[in-house]
């Protein structure tokens, strides 16, 4: 068996949809025709009060009992025991993929925990194959893709140095592949800033260019590696740019000025219907935290979102709502840390009129009647007293509730999403939160890794904020230098998004250039920078200056070329090999008259 089979990537339970939609045996063939026809499912698993597969409704075989002239009422524990075989959450996606079958329940001794569909297993099959295929072929799939690409690939490591010049680059700059490898980008193309984009680890899409008197549309994309640029690609788009700027006039024409909103407008209507694909980032972390937001998503199964507080925890827990069946009813979010103990159970159940003094007249609907069909955030769920968590127990358990001061209870049908900044299972722990309460929210939890742990989505995060904030503020669009960026890289960032995107708008109003330079800084970002690079440093190195003490020999200014020229062109680097800092080999260079 390969060791990719033996993945853990490719064990059931990464592909399969937890939680899902079922229905109990004493239920009835007409509440399984409403339950599938609601939530357009394809198979509907049976389990009995314990929680434990039973057999599997189809269509096809609801459409037979029915054309049999049976009754909708009759049990649904009538239906035939089906012969489907169960998996295991452990078992290879592989092994299962041969299994002759659309739906698959997966079980764990005996009660049911997920469902796996055709097309999961198609899906883990498929990145199985491409894992595979890389493997085995990597260098050689690189290469053909790279001289069958149309468009121009260039590559080049963390100095500059070009690795990669297809055939497209070759054909246009009229410079051979065999040239072009091993000098540096600016010899080979002009006006590029495919070296700075390593320095920066700043993207760049759809930019203007100019090579050999032509416009060019080009992408500059960094290569991130453990959590620093190692390398960055540039691709030529467009061989002209005549055809993008008569796409531009038109659409100048089809829509005019009148098609304009203002900021605050187009931000409500992005706010009001967030999406997965709108959350930024391209980290390992936060790419596997939206895949199992998606499958989340496909079922009405309790989602627990944990992370640090300023992680975007409503942001996921809006994108559920909208991928989920719920999409179509409202969302509505509570916070839970914001409501005074007294008031909780009215703000989420509602009162009638004259529950208490002051109770408002005709009474009060509860956040839960507001989010009927919909989604409820319980928002800081940590925070929620402990009575309350007992009463918010049993409306889950019952799916009904009652207004303060009422008399009748009324259904509730709404997807529940809770998310907390705290350790649950410690305050469960230290009996600060239910046990039950706690099982009954973390049936699917997904986990938001902090900023710090996902250093390569910063510098897109930063450029987003950047150019949003500007045109909140209606101030001519501003850019960062790439000692400004790395700054940010490095911080901690224990606020994490929020406090980064509250940075960049102080940066915006205080700033009074176009360009956000290291200097302009906040004195925290500055500190830890030079604490990073001062730890960075090898003690036992010896620096270029010490070495030519010991010789005796060398002025300064040849010492800094030397280093300059070692570090192939990154003053950075350079100033590390001169053990000083990068601001003091600045003021050498400018007195030296160095470029």
């Amino acid at each position: 068996m390969d060791d990719l089979h033996r993945d853990e990537l490719f064990q059931v339970k990464n592909w399969m949809t937890p939680g899902p939609y079922s229905i109990k045996t004493g239920q009835t063939f007409r509440d399984a025709s409403k339950m599938m026809v609601q939530y357009h499912l394809n198979s509907l698993p049976i389990v009995d009060e314990k929680g434990r597969f039973v057999g599997m409704i189809t269509p096809e075989k609801l459409l037979n009992y029915f054309a049999q002239g049976k009754q909708g009422d009759s049990s649904i524990s009538n239906i035939p025991k089906s012969t489907l075989p169960t998996v295991r959450p452990d078992d290879s996606i592989i092994d299962v993929g041969s299994l002759p079958y659309d739906h698959l329940p997966v079980t764990q001794d005996g009660e049911l925990i997920g469902i796996i569909t055709g097309r999961d297993i198609l899906d883990g099959l498929s990145k199985y194959i491409y894992k595979l295929e890389q493997q085995k072929n990597s260098a050689g799939a690189l290469e053909a893709i790279l001289e069958s690409a149309y468009e121009g690939i260039a590559v080049v490591d963390e100095n500059g140095i070009l690795l990669e010049f297809n055939e497209a680059y070759s054909r246009f700059t009229g410079i051979s592949r065999d040239e072009a490898i091993g000098r540096h980008v600016k010899e080979v193309i002009d006006n590029t800033h495919l070296h700075e984009t390593v320095k920066s680890g700043i993207p760049e899409r759809g930019v203007l260019q100019n090579i050999q008197g032509h416009d060019m549309v080009v992408h500059r994309i960094p290569i991130w590696k453990e959590d620093r640029v190692v390398g960055a690609i540039g691709m030529l788009i467009f061989e002209g740019v005549t055809e993008v700027y008569k796409i531009y006039e038109k659409i100048q024409r089809d829509h005019g000025q009148n098609s304009e909103k203002s900021f605050l407008t187009k931000q409500k209507e992005r706010d009001s219907r967030i999406t997965l694909d709108q959350i930024i980032g391209t980290s390992e972390g936060i790419v596997e935290v939206k895949r199992l937001a998606r499958k989340a998503a496909r079922t009405a199964a309790t989602v627990l979102v944990t992370g640090e507080s300023g992680t975007g925890k409503e942001m996921f827990a809006k994108s559920i709502h909208h991928l989920s069946p719920y999409s179509n009813g409202p969302f509505i979010s509570v916070n839970c840390g914001a409501i005074p103990e007294h008031l909780f159970e009215s703000e989420l159940f509602g009162y009638e009129e004259g529950a208490f003094t002051g109770a408002k007249k005709g009474g009060k609907p509860g956040k839960f009647e507001l989010a009927n069909n919909g989604t409820i955030f319980l928002d800081e769920i940590g925070e929620m007293p402990l009575v309350m968590q007992t009463k918010l127990l049993r409306v889950l358990q019952e799916k009904e509730a009652e207004r303060v001061g009422g008399v009748k209870k009324y259904n509730i049908n709404v997807r529940v999403i809770a998310a907390t900044n705290r350790n649950l299972m410690r305050m469960v722990e230290e009996g600060e939160f239910r046990e039950d309460l706690f099982y009954r929210l973390n049936i699917i939890q997904l986990h938001i890794p902090p900023l710090r742990e996902r250093k390569k989505d910063i510098p897109v995060l930063l450029i987003h904020y950047l150019k949003e904030i500007c045109e909140r503020y209606h101030v001519q669009q501003k850019l960062f230098t790439s000692e400004a960026v790395k700054a940010f890289v490095h911080h901690k960032w224990r606020g994490n998004i929020r406090e980064m995107v509250n940075t960049v708008e102080q940066l915006v109003t205080l700033v009074d250039g176009k360009v956000i330079d290291y200097h302009h800084l906040p004195d925290v970002l500055k500190q830890d920078d030079i604490q990073k690079e001062k730890a960075s440093r090898l003690p036992s190195s010896k620096s270029l200056i010490d070495e030519a003490k010991s010789l005796g020999h060398k002025r300064e200014s040849e010492l800094i070329k030397e280093a300059i020229r070692r570090a192939g062109g990154n003053k950075s680097k350079a100033a590390d090999l001169l053990g000083i800092h990068r601001t003091t080999l600045y003021q050498k260079l400018k007195k030296h008259g160095i470029s």
